[in-house]
C-alpha cells in the first residue's frame, strides 16, 4: 500500500463521517467532556510539572538550611 492510497482512503472516510450523525455525536461528546472537566479543579500537566520542580527546589533549600542550622547549633554548643 502506498501513502497516497492511504491518504485518499482517510480523506474519504473523514468526508463520509462528516456527513453522518457520527460527526454530531463526536462534537456533542467533546462538548460534554469539556463542560465536565471545566467544573473540576484540574491543572494542566505543564502547571503540575512546574510546581513539582518548585517543590523539589524548595526541598533542596530546606535540606541545606537544616544542615546549616545543625552546624550552627553544633558550633554554638562547642563554644
Amino acid at each position: 500500500m502506498n501513502a497516497k492510497f492511504i491518504e485518499e482512503l482517510n480523506a474519504r472516510v473523514v468526508s463520509f463521517l462528516q456527513h453522518t450523525p457520527a460527526a454530531e455525536i463526536s462534537q456533542n461528546i467533546k462538548a460534554a467532556l469539556t463542560a465536565s472537566f471545566s467544573r473540576l479543579d484540574l491543572v494542566t500537566r505543564e502547571d503540575f510539572d512546574i510546581q513539582a520542580q518548585v517543590l523539589a527546589r524548595t526541598r533542596e533549600k530546606l535540606a541545606a538550611l537544616e544542615a546549616r542550622v545543625a552546624e550552627l547549633e553544633r558550633q554554638s554548643a562547642e563554644s
